[in-house]
């Protein structure tokens, strides 16, 4: 499994919106970069991408910023990284050109069912249990 680095950033980003989603104020850009070391830029590409996939809601003004546009536990991993490197789409064979040959298309659907199953295990992922895991290590670390 390959995820993006842009995919990667995008889900620690939603990750930083979801932990602070009980707040009332929305969260800066600012704030987010550098809690999660993200390059401020990058940051403002990514959410742009998330805002049009309906993930999440900006506010403007001099105390705007981001918010999830819904729940945690109604967000999933999926629904992130396929916002960013549109995962969904179906797998193609490098070999697949000219004459179709048997040994190519038992691998393509091979490719397929394994995406499929990637996809299932992501959509059972929500932000809310990645806050949770997040919140048990750092509990348990700072346990003597």
């Amino acid at each position: 499994m390959r995820i993006s680095a842009k995919a990667e950033y995008a889900c620690v980003a939603m990750l930083e919106l979801a932990a602070n989603y009980a707040e009332p104020q929305p969260l800066p850009i600012k704030a987010i970069a550098e809690a999660q070391d993200i390059p401020h830029n990058f940051l403002v590409q990514i959410l742009l991408q998330l805002k049009t996939a309906g993930l999440v809601v900006s506010v403007r003004g001099a105390s705007g910023g981001y918010q999830l546009a819904r729940p945690p536990e109604t967000i999933t991993l999926a629904d992130i990284i396929n916002a960013i490197d549109d995962r969904a789409a179906m797998p193609r064979s490098a070999l697949a050109k000219g004459r179709p040959l048997p040994a190519v298309g038992v691998l393509l659907d091979i490719w397929q069912e394994v995406q499929a199953e990637e996809q299932r295990a992501l959509q059972r992922i929500t932000l809310a249990e990645l806050v949770r895991r997040i919140q048990e290590d750092h509990a348990l670390s700072y346990q003597i």
